[in-house]
């Protein structure tokens, strides 16, 4: 399973806790930095769900930060590879965090929150011709919070990376607390993921957001919620922030409404099937941004930031050596750090992470691999070999239908 192995404290989260106690144990495994399920069906039941219907999961690894300060969006924008002041209220961009030479440190997603409304638009409702008065400025404050969502395996290396940059500045990163179930306003992480989440969500009168990296809080059934619709490249993903003391209750009623439990190693599989890389398996400290091939971290028009000049300089020269691609394999599922080969014997990059989907119409199996420019160039199919045996493998341009 995988595992970054950048954090040695790791702890269950609060959801195999809720399991543990309501006595439905599971078996955990390390994943993200933190004790989760591993599966809770048979894997073909939970990637259908996951493909074609809703699955409900774990996201108990994701660990909350407020940024604080009057300089807070200066500063953070300073730190990311993505736009922060450019964001509107309710809404996040997936970053990376850089070091002075342009290498990754880690990734992490920026959430800013809704404003609230300036003082001269704090009126009844019966004064509404007032609140339309041009006169009376915009009608919000610019006072709204941000927040960095981080994986407990990340947390503690990119704290200390982002810390040793707050030299002069108002600044101020505050955790939001280690998730406890027992803790006073503990809050938990849970992912509803699949193409049929918006009729699950419209069943129980959850929010549904139309477009992605969109947030937004809400009271449902006496719980205070945050809730974020992340990227997806096969499926709709939504991430509850839950109280740890509702989680019993939302985690039932998700089910009830047609949502599947689904354990990590499924989630792990479908990520891999979207192409969606993570940090620490797909993505090196040694990696350089463009050579991730993930323009959606990016932000060219932002201004300084850390290892910017690298990123500029790289543009600038139109190319890097090789790229992060989304492969699809035919033949037995390699182990990471397999090696790819063209016809000729030539090398032409290595596996990442590879995972095999069990699906109705047939298996199928998908990867990430760095793949070298020059062996991309000849649009030829790459060649490796399993345990199991030898197999192809193609670069896939865009996500394919399962």
């Amino acid at each position: 399973m995988a595992e970054t192995g950048l954090t040695v404290n790791i702890q269950a989260t609060a959801l195999s806790a809720m399991l543990e106690t309501a006595g439905t144990p599971r078996n955990l495994v390390a994943y993200r930095g933190a004790l989760t399920p591993q599966q809770f069906d048979v894997p073909g039941a939970e990637i259908a769900a996951l493909a074609y219907g809703t699955a409900i999961h774990d996201l108990g690894w994701l660990r909350r930060v407020e940024v604080r300060g009057a300089d807070r969006f200066r500063w953070l924008s300073g730190m990311v590879t993505n736009t922060v002041n450019d964001l509107l209220p309710n809404s996040g961009a997936w970053n990376l965090v850089l070091n002075a030479q342009g290498r990754i440190q880690g990734d992490l997603t920026v959430w800013r929150d809704g404003e609230e409304q300036s003082p001269q638009r704090r009126m009844p409702d019966h004064d509404a011709a007032k609140k339309s008065d041009p006169m009376l400025g915009t009608p919000f404050a610019g006072e709204s919070g941000l927040e960095l969502e981080i994986e407990a395996g990340q947390l503690e290396k990119l704290m200390t990376h982002l810390n040793q940059f707050i030299i002069m500045d108002d600044v101020e990163l505050v955790p939001l607390g280690e998730e406890s179930v027992c803790g006073a306003g503990a809050e938990t992480a849970i992912g509803v993921t699949g193409a049929q989440t918006a009729e699950v969500l419209e069943r129980l009168g959850l929010p549904f957001f139309a477009h992605t990296m969109k947030s937004g809080r809400f009271e449902w059934n006496g719980l205070d919620l945050t809730v974020e619709r992340g990227y997806g490249a096969r499926a709709q993903h939504f991430i509850f922030w839950v109280p740890c003391a509702g989680l019993a209750k939302f985690w039932s009623c998700i089910r009830t409404a047609g949502a599947t439990p689904v354990g990590c190693a499924s989630l792990e599989a479908f990520r891999v099937a979207e192409g969606i890389p993570a940090y620490g398996i797909d993505i090196a400290e040694r990696d350089l941004p463009q050579e991730t091939a993930q323009l959606r971290a990016l932000n060219f028009n932002k201004g300084c930031y850390l290892g910017q000049e690298i990123v500029e300089r790289i543009r600038s020269r139109g190319s890097v050596h090789r790229h992060l691609r989304h492969l699809e394999l035919d033949g037995p599922v390699p182990a990471p750090g397999t090696e790819l080969k063209l016809a000729d014997g030539s090398p032409a990059g290595a596996l990442t992470s590879a995972a095999e989907l069990p699906l109705e119409k047939g298996r199928r199996v998908f990867a990430l691999a760095m793949v070298r420019a020059e062996a991309e160039a000849k649009e030829e199919t790459l060649h490796y070999s399993a345990a199991e045996g030898e197999g192809t493998a193609r670069i896939q341009a865009s996500p394919s239908v399962l």
